[in-house]
């Protein structure tokens, strides 16, 4: 498929890049003839704005602060078969982007993530940010049983269906890890490429809060269990529940046996009730995990009415409509 046909936006958030996002929208459309590339100004108090617009951007402006707020935006506004997600710090190769979008269409695929490896002699990985990394990689593989490496990139490429098939909930970085959760539930044709990762240019600082929003990823990956695994998130409280119910058991009944007498009352409520407690955790989890194969499904649906990728998107919208 030539890439020459197809419309190939490239969405760039920024929040203070006035050092380095000139130089990755020259890069970019040195790289991808024809390629549009949008930069979204995200509440930037520098010179952001005039040094994307004189290298040729569309800029549009994000007053809602948050990379998350960004890309929703972005995924709603822009109309394109191949759409390329990159950071605005010039720290991720941009001239990657034609084997990525290369990638995408020879699959076909409708998410191509760019796994960052690190330039030879580069610091690009803050303290504890790689292994962090790697750590969530680990809990979203265990979770949601396939294995990624490089969950936290902001490197990705996406097929039209993809981009309008997500719904875009996150509001700040944990946007990455919605974008690999949704690509993963709904088992979309991906696959992953290896890109370089270099240090910020100099005057060019990282907005990345590592304990904090360390946490929130964290907390994000914990509540996507909660909804995207139910029953084995509900049934290991519940689980738990009935393990102590009978630990308290046993030698309650071992006394009745005994004595014929139950001594510790107290204690045989408490049993009972967490016996309860751990019956109603398990029903909530089956209860949810139907609610969630119909979302699942409704999910699906919407992917499907859009074609894959390089059809052109009159031919899509028509049939959407």
């Amino acid at each position: 498929m030539d890439p020459t046909e197809l419309r190939i936006a490239a969405v760039v958030p920024c929040h203070n890049e006035e050092a380095a996002v000139a130089k990755v929208v020259t890069d970019l459309k040195a790289a991808v003839p024809g390629i549009v590339v949008y930069v979204y100004d995200n509440r930037s108090t520098d010179a952001t704005a005039e040094r994307a617009r004189e290298a040729g951007a569309v800029v549009r402006t994000e007053h809602v602060k948050g990379k998350g707020n960004v890309v929703r935006r972005a995924f709603a506004d822009i109309e394109a078969d191949v759409y390329v997600m990159i950071d605005g710090d010039d720290t991720y190769d941009a001239f990657a982007a034609p084997l990525l979008i290369k990638t995408l269409l020879d699959g076909p695929y409708d998410h191509v993530l760019g796994v960052r490896k690190q330039d030879e002699g580069a610091q690009a990985y803050r303290s504890g940010h790689e292994t962090g990394n790697k750590v969530l990689n680990g809990v979203v593989g265990k979770v949601f049983g396939e294995n990624v490496e490089d969950m936290l990139s902001g490197y990705r490429v996406f097929s039209r269906r993809f981009v309008k098939s997500f719904p875009a909930v996150s509001r700040e970085f944990e946007i990455e890890t919605e974008l690999t959760v949704h690509s993963l539930h709904l088992r979309v044709p991906q696959t992953q490429v290896p890109v370089g990762f270099r240090d910020r240019p100099a005057g060019s600082e990282s907005k990345l809060r590592t304990y904090h929003d360390g946490f929130k990823i964290l907390a994000l990956i914990i509540g996507l269990a909660r909804h995207e695994r139910p029953v084995a998130f509900y049934g290991l409280f519940g689980t738990v529940a009935w393990i102590v119910s009978v630990i308290l058991t046993v030698p309650i009944l071992v006394e009745f046996y005994e004595i014929h007498q139950v001594p510790r009352f107290p204690t045989l409520f408490l049993a009972f009730t967490l016996l309860l407690l751990g019956s109603l955790a398990w029903t909530a989890g089956l209860i949810l995990d139907g609610i969630r194969r119909s979302r699942h499904e409704a999910a699906r649906l919407m992917y499907l009415r859009y074609a894959a990728v390089g059809e052109p998107i009159a031919e899509r919208v028509g049939q959407v409509d």
